[in-house]
């Protein structure tokens, strides 16, 4: 007789976060059958908050779906923030002790993130290059690659039902400065056993060619630090360990010594420091002494290339550094790319550095190449699917639109089949065709403060009503009879008069309505302090929106003498 346990079996794919965005991805694949599936997760991270969230910094995949399933382990590709970023606030809410799993370098920026949320470090394993790990069913090697950050990984996941290969973020890059090559020789021994399917990186798809080596970065960066004169700023992503090494060297070929400014720039260098990736000796000049040293013989190495409100770069263009300033004749380097949706915030911070007289120089304007991706660009998809060759294609770590054109690329260079998942898509992978399963509940969850709450939160609607058109206060007393002993009394936060001042004598119009609508009410009804607020509230609506066009929050306080 068969064995019906076995013929129940599924290996299920299902992304949480980063099918959508690029960013707060969470992934899971999940083995058994479908009322006892064993799970494992890899990436847990973040994306940041915007203009559309005030007062949110952080926001990441809701793992509610996964919150008492049976988590054998959690996997961490490599230590970007959109893949490790969410470990310390999601680990806790999955109720789990699965072991977390990472190499050196990703493992120390992980534990700062458990322990900047208070969660017991003991879970994280840390796990030498290229080594293999059993989780329930799944068996899990590292695969060495190149990306824009130390030690990143493909997973090679061994299941019954076949194998696996999750790419995480990557390309291929032949000198990559710190840390070996892509191994091809590994990813093509996998491709000779069979892979069924690889759920790849889907950044760069619409890009021809290839993403450019760091070697010729450094090279460009030596060239064009020499050229300068005055103080130097350069910005890039602190994570970017080979870039922080090639700005470093550039400053010592141009007789200059280095200054970290930022709280990223300090805290990947020590952990780069730790584990080995730059030597423990190298020294910096402090902050406060960079002064000091002649303007020609200084580099500020800064945080903020994405014009971040509170990075060092933005606070050095406000004048509100501490100890950092910058003038005439002193030059700012993007050593980075502008990440689409960002354009306001990047191009305010240039025009402020330029009101000064600062010199701007970014990677268009200069010869030599001063900025590669870190993600792979079509003829690197093209020569990972020729040494993978799986049967099916994933593509992930996108919009809609990268992962549609992903699928389609795939389909070109003959993969058989091709998925395109969102987040919530339950994929199954075997056995059979790959096919979405159902569509499972997905969100995000928002860092409100010191708490998690979800996107939906009726306190993060009101905030961003607040922010679009204000709030009114309508306060009025009355009697145990109904009677109005005082008020109402309006009072408004967001509005303005036409010279610039907070409203004032525009609300007599609102005042006016809150009062008709109070004496038009049957003394009956003003006994009862939610008919009141409703009545009240509804004329101040209408009041507002004919006198300032906006139709703010309101607040109506009822007081009972």
């Amino acid at each position: 007789m068969p064995d019906t346990a076995a013929l129940s079996d599924e290996l299920v794919f299902l992304p949480l976060g980063g099918c959508g965005e690029i960013g707060m991805n969470l992934n899971a694949y999940g083995y058994g059958p479908a009322h006892s599936r064993h799970w494992i997760l890899v990436d847990v991270g973040v994306t940041f908050g915007g203009l559309d969230t005030p007062g949110v910094e952080l926001i990441c995949a809701d793992p509610a779906y996964l919150i008492g399933e049976q988590i054998d382990a959690v996997f961490l590709t490599h230590a970007h923030e959109d893949h490790i970023g969410a470990i310390g606030l999601l680990y806790p809410l999955l109720r789990t002790r699965a072991p977390i799993y990472a190499t050196p370098f990703t493992a120390e920026l992980a534990r700062n993130k458990l322990q900047e949320r208070g969660v017991d470090t003991r879970a994280l394993k840390t796990l030498s290059l290229e080594a293999t790990v059993q989780a329930g069913p799944f068996s899990v090697r590292y695969v060495t690659l190149t990306h824009s950050i130390p030690e990143p990984n493909a997973l090679a996941i061994e299941t019954p039902a076949g194998l696996i290969l999750h790419t995480g973020d990557w390309k291929i890059d032949p000198e990559p400065l710190i840390g070996a090559r892509t191994d091809i020789e590994g990813l093509t021994a996998l491709g000779d056993r069979g892979v069924l399917a690889m759920i790849c990186d889907s950044t760069n798809v619409f890009e021809s060619g290839e993403s450019g080596s760091e070697d010729t970065v450094r090279k460009g960066l030596i060239e064009l630090v020499a050229k300068q004169t005055g103080a130097v700023a350069v910005t890039t992503f602190a994570s970017n360990v080979a870039r922080v090494r090639s700005i470093i060297e550039a400053a010592n070929a141009a007789d200059r010594s280095v200054c970290l400014v930022g709280r990223s720039m300090h805290r990947i260098t020590s952990a780069a420091k730790a584990v080995g990736i730059l030597p423990a000796n190298l020294e910096f000049v402090d902050e406060s002494e960079a002064g000091f040293v002649p303007r020609e013989n200084i580099l500020y190495l800064c945080t903020g290339s994405q014009g971040e409100q509170n990075a060092a770069l933005s606070r050095i263009a406000r004048g509100d550094h501490r100890h950092v300033s910058l003038g005439e004749d002193d030059t700012v380097i993007f050593s980075s790319r502008l990440i689409p949706g960002n354009e306001t915030q990047v191009y305010g911070l240039q025009n402020a550095l330029a009101e000064q007289g600062i010199r701007i120089i970014t990677p268009r304007m200069v010869p030599e190449p001063i900025h590669v991706s870190g993600h792979p660009c079509r003829d690197e998809l093209r020569r990972m699917y020729q040494w993978v060759r799986p049967r099916i294609a994933v593509p992930v770590h996108g919009e809609r639109r990268h992962i549609m054109e992903h699928a389609a690329y795939a389909k070109s260079l003959q993969v058989p089949q091709s998925i395109t998942p969102r987040n919530g898509s339950l994929i199954r992978l075997a056995p059979g065709n790959a096919e979405i399963l159902d569509e499972v509940p997905s969100g995000r969850l928002m860092l409100d403060g010191g708490r998690l709450v979800p996107e939906g939160a009726e306190g993060l609607i009101e905030r961003k009503r607040l922010s679009y058109s204000g709030i009114i206060f309508a306060t009025l007393s009355l009697d145990d009879t109904g009677a109005v002993v005082d008020g109402p009394v309006v009072a408004v936060k967001g509005l303005s008069e036409t010279d610039g001042r907070t409203a004032d004598e525009s609300l007599e119009p609102l005042e006016v309505a809150a009062t008709r609508a109070v004496e038009g009410m049957k003394r009956k009804d003003r006994l009862e302090d939610e008919v009141v607020e409703r009545v009240v509230g509804r004329a101040l609506r209408k009041a507002c929106e004919a006198e300032f066009g906006l139709r703010p929050l309101i607040e109506v306080i009822v007081l009972r003498s």
